[in-house]
């Protein structure tokens, strides 16, 4: 027999028995499983998740919001407390989020359904995993949070009227998978769920599990019983704690162990270290056959001109080690309509008939280092049921993306064993089916993005690394890089403005309460004055001033919409500079962070221009730099200056292109498209201006700095 794969305290955290457990494809399988389960709580519901929302329904058929089954089940169950942490998100994200989850105007949350969003991690990370523990008998992990958009079945009908929005628009096609398991394996992730519980919020919620507790769902007929499951991580180094790399160091064991076949189904591929891995199995003469599976490009503009340019250069390499022609990287093909629409969002990883592995992180540098990860593994030790029940799985994966039946598939497999053929056999008698991806992107984009260090870092960057990347010295990047950085800067706000005034995303930030009553001040004389209130308001309660921008934007003429903007996030910074110099350094960094004191002293050595950059930059929450900023006394002077220069060009990007695109939409023409073409040169070439400007400066500075010293030296 094989050496073992899983290995505790190395490429695990532990292996843990397991009475039962189910693969669930695809988000129908899991909502309604989770459903049936979350009614047999009685004293405990740990959700752990990216990403949260109250609205939606867990079965399309008319039924209860997830927000009211929760707060149902509270108010039914006096001894059951339900905790749910998610991710405390980046602003980039906010237009795709419920803004306030459980803050409904037309109920109250209950008091035993404790919410949090945790913001615990390394500038620039995330908390990914996706966890839900019942009782600490039951547990779900995979790739699917508690969100829209991941509701669907294997059937992925090109507009299934269950499968829409919040308002009635329809949803691309979502493939994913979760697993659940019951046992002793759910009271450790109980414990995990709970720890993160204590980081985030310094409070340990007491483990609930009744004695002789089963909660395993009516509707589940388990796929495997009585088995060991390994339970995977990664974690950032933070502070005194060390980073955790199971993950990464599961993925290359597992392929390092392959014989016929490794089948990947992911929403990234590109992780260096597992495209080494990859690489290296290719290169063999005898090794195995590698299918990847993934979306033919990524969701939004910003990750196709990211995420898709990683991908492209690791399939560059993996092409060239693949001598012998035994990787495939797969789309699949719903329908003519759909065709590469579809997403797919699973995270895993079967290697033969051995090993599974299902969890949250992508084949991405930062879910191998970066970001909070979980996964659940299992391999078969040459037991002939687990190798069946796995080989089952991954049939039935394959035959829902060639709409052929599991049987089908594993009979060509036992026939030629080759996953490569046998997909190619089945692609041609099925409309459904699997397409190879066009990995390629334009030259121009390639020479444009910057290092994986910074796109898809492996490890924590420090807000100073981000800010040299991007504002300081001209050896640091050539221009065109420079130009992309200020597409993303200025870009990125005016796109998603456009996208939430024009598509289903709309529905998805409550703006129209705060449009309708800026609407009915639009023609007074004293409009500035109550968006300026607006913004001191927002700061001290931390809002998101994105939000706000956005929303004045919509509703005012674009200049004064600009000017009152302007005015407001430089009132409001001023406010709480003022609030944080009162409550002195102590005081602030207890609650905003020792990695603010990096930042204020970054802006300290630079003054004005490093105060913009950090403005410019999602390096820390915008309210909690004004307080740092005053507490710690940066020159008052340089930071309302740095304040409007880094603030600039996020409120004339969202208020100029979003008024630009608008008529471009409206009424298509040559000449509208011209202007909007211009307008966003003219942004960039201002920002490339601004960054030119600033290396000029931090130069002169540097090469000024000697001769001082050698003057006071002769003296």
């Amino acid at each position: 027999m094989s050496a073992p794969i899983l290995r505790e305290s190395d490429n695990c955290w532990k292996i843990v028995p397991a009475t039962r457990l189910k693969f669930l494809i695809d988000g129908a399988a899991y909502f309604a499983a989770l459903a049936d389960a979350l009614e047999q709580a009685r004293e405990s519901i740990m959700i752990v998740g990216w990403d949260f929302d109250s609205r939606i329904h867990l079965k399309p058929t008319p039924s209860e919001d997830l927000g009211t089954i929760l707060n149902s089940l509270a108010a039914r169950r006096p001894d059951l407390h339900i905790h749910i942490l998610v991710w405390d998100f980046a602003m980039i994200f906010a237009l795709e989020r419920e803004t306030w989850p459980f803050f409904a105007p037309s109920w109250r949350r209950h008091p035993r359904v404790h919410f949090h969003m945790d913001g615990n991690h390394p500038v620039g990370a995330s908390h990914h995993s996706k966890i839900v523990v019942i009782d600490d008998a039951l547990a779900f992990v995979g790739g699917l949070d508690l969100a829209r958009g991941r509701w669907d079945t294997p059937e992925h009908r090109g507009r299934d009227p269950r499968r829409t929005d919040l308002n009635g628009a329809f949803l691309p096609p979502h493939h994913d998978v979760q697993m659940c398991v019951a046992g002793d394996v759910a009271v450790a992730l109980g414990q995990l769920a709970r720890e993160r519980w204590r980081r985030a919020t310094g409070k340990f919620p007491r483990a609930r599990r009744p004695t002789g507790c089963h909660r395993w769902p009516k509707s589940l007929s388990p796929d495997l019983s009585n088995i060991g499951i390994a339970i995977a991580r990664t974690e950032p180094k933070q502070g005194a704690r060390s980073a955790l790399h199971e993950i990464e160091k599961l993925f290359q064991a597992a392929i390092a162990s392959a014989q016929h076949w490794i089948y990947i189904e992911n929403q990234y591929v590109t992780s260096a270290v597992i495209g080494d891995a990859l690489a290296k199995r290719l290169s063999e003469p005898e090794g195995p056959e590698v299918i990847i599976v993934t979306s033919q490009a990524s969701r939004g503009w910003l990750e196709s001109a990211t995420m898709d340019v990683l991908r492209a250069r690791l399939v560059k390499r993996l092409c060239a080690a693949d001598h012998h022609r035994r990787m495939r990287i797969y789309r699949p093909v719903v329908g003519e309509e759909l065709d590469g629409v579809m997403s797919v969002h699973a995270k895993l990883l079967i290697v033969d008939n051995r090993l599974v592995r299902v969890g949250s992180a992508n084949l991405s540098n930062r879910s191998m280092g970066f970001d909070t990860e979980c996964d659940l593994a299992f391999e078969s030790h040459g037991q002939e049921v687990i190798e069946r029940a796995i080989a089952d799985f991954r049939n039935a994966l394959v035959a829902e993306h060639l709409g052929a039946g599991r049987e089908q598939v594993a009979g060509l497999l036992e026939e030629t064993n080759s996953l490569v053929e046998t997909i190619h056999t089945l692609q041609k008698t099925h409309e459904r089916t699997l397409a190879l991806v066009d990995c390629e992107v334009p030259a121009w984009l390639d020479q444009m993005i910057p290092e994986s260090a910074i796109v898809d870092p492996e490890s924590p960057v420090a807000p100073e690394k981000l800010v040299d990347e991007f504002v300081l010295s001209e050896e640091n990047g050539s221009a065109s890089r420079a130009l992309l950085r200020g597409l993303i800067i200025v870009v990125t706000l005016g796109a998603l403005a456009a996208a939430w005034r024009w598509t289903a995303l709309g529905s998805l930030v409550d703006l129209d309460t705060i449009a309708t009553s800026a609407a009915s001040l639009r023609d007074a004389g004293t409009a500035p004055l109550w968006v300026i209130g607006a913004f001191l308001l927002a700061g001290i309660t931390s809002f998101p001033v994105t939000v706000l921008i956005l929303a004045i934007a919509y509703t005012f003429d674009a200049w004064l919409a600009i000017t009152s903007s302007l005015l407001g996030c430089i009132a409001s910074a001023i406010l709480l500079y003022a609030i944080g110099h009162r409550l002195g350094r102590k005081t602030v960094v207890q609650f905003a962070g020792r990695r603010l004191n990096r930042i204020n002293r970054l802006i300290a050595k630079h003054g004005v221009l490093a105060v913009a950059a950090v403005r410019m930059l999602p390096v820390a929450p915008y309210s909690l730099v004004n307080l740092a900023a005053g507490a710690v006394q940066v020159p008052f002077p340089d930071f309302v200056f740095g304040t409007l220069l880094g603030m600039a060009p996020g409120v004339v990007g969202i208020t100029v292109l979003e008024s630009q695109l608008e008529q471009t939409i409206e009424r298509p023409s040559v000449a509208t498209i011209a202007i909007l073409v211009g307008t966003l040169l003219f942004l960039l070439l201002g920002v490339f201006a601004f960054r030119r400007w600033f290396s000029s400066r931090h130069t002169a500075e540097r090469f000024q700095a000697p001769r001082v010293r050698s003057a006071a030296e002769t003296t």
